[in-house]
């Protein structure tokens, strides 16, 4: 494995806060790696140190080996950068400001080609003011590869996207991936952060909790699948089902979880055909990446 990025012992405080607690990872190149946490994990503040816009209290990040606190110029070289708040000039247009930016770097690729890439062909003379939500983001996502980066940087590229801009941002994402970059993201969404990673790091406190691949993390912190139904009639105790070790409720559903949910479900169907209960719906869902949370930090990714 080739290592693109290097985090040791990273550390940042604010006063009395410690945002980034002594934390250590590494990206391969060519991967997908997430920052995995709720608001206030210390996952912006991560990225922005390994980006060289925040200065750490302690520790070392090394980008392609080379450290990001004694060259920053050559490390800004190599990464492409997507922020969550971009400082767009409202009254540009997409591609004048792709080539404003492109006047501040050695080298470039062509707006146009960045702009077809991007979905954004279509909007090229339009004023940036009079975009969506998710052109904004794409157009933003458009900077960050200008330099034609090895490393993309992208902090929650998809909040305050409708689902349908969510995963067409997603293709992007996989895209950049597959043009042989290594892009290391932030995000607070589950569903995100199981599509896309190949390895993600889990942030609670400033802390990393566990990382691993998304699948090796639910087979390891959540090994319990849960049966979801919603009874037609008939009286059912469900904690004295096989399997069950906790009984939840949540919008008119009754929520099992098991640890060995073919038991559970052999046990449900023989009660049904038995005439003691009937379901108006009965499924059974795999362990996802909130149950591996909920796991490690007591809590859900946003209470």
């Amino acid at each position: 494995m080739t290592v693109a990025v290097s985090v040791s012992d990273l550390t940042k405080r604010y006063g009395s806060l410690v945002a980034v607690d002594h934390i250590t990872f590494e990206v391969a190149s060519g991967e997908i790696f997430g920052i995995l946490g709720p608001n206030g994990a210390g996952k912006t503040t991560t990225l922005e140190i390994m980006e060289g816009l925040r200065r750490p209290d302690a520790g070392r990040v090394l980008i392609d080996g080379i450290d990001v606190l004694t060259s920053p110029r050559e490390v800004r070289s190599r990464i492409g950068v997507q922020l969550q708040e971009a400082g767009f000039f409202e009254r540009l247009s997409p591609d004048e400001t792709l080539r404003l930016f492109a006047s501040y770097h050695r080298r470039s690729l062509p707006a146009h080609l960045l702009l077809e890439r991007l979905g954004l062909a279509e909007k090229r003379h339009a004023r940036v003011e009079t975009l969506s939500g998710g052109q904004r983001q794409r157009l933003s996502i458009a900077l960050a590869l200008l330099n034609d980066p090895s490393i993309v940087f992208l902090d929650e590229p998809t909040t305050g996207l409708d689902p349908q801009a969510r995963r067409a941002m997603w293709e992007i994402i996989e895209g950049i991936r597959r043009d042989g970059r290594t892009v290391i993201l932030t995000t607070h969404y589950m569903e995100e952060a199981q599509r896309l990673c190949d390895r993600l790091a889990i942030m609670d406190h400033g802390r990393i909790v566990a990382q691993d691949s998304p699948r090796a993390l639910i087979r390891a912190h959540a090994r319990e699948a849960t049966v979801v139904l919603v009874l037609e009639d008939g009286h059912l105790d469900a904690a004295r089902l096989p399997g069950v070790s906790r009984v939840d409720a949540q919008d008119g559903e009754m929520i099992l979880h098991t640890g060995n949910p073919q038991q559970t479900l052999h046990a449900l169907l023989d009660l049904n055909r038995l005439g003691v209960v009937r379901y108006r719906s009965l499924r059974v869902e795999e362990p996802t990446l909130e149950d591996v949370f909920l796991h490690l930090t007591g809590r859900r990714l946003r209470e």
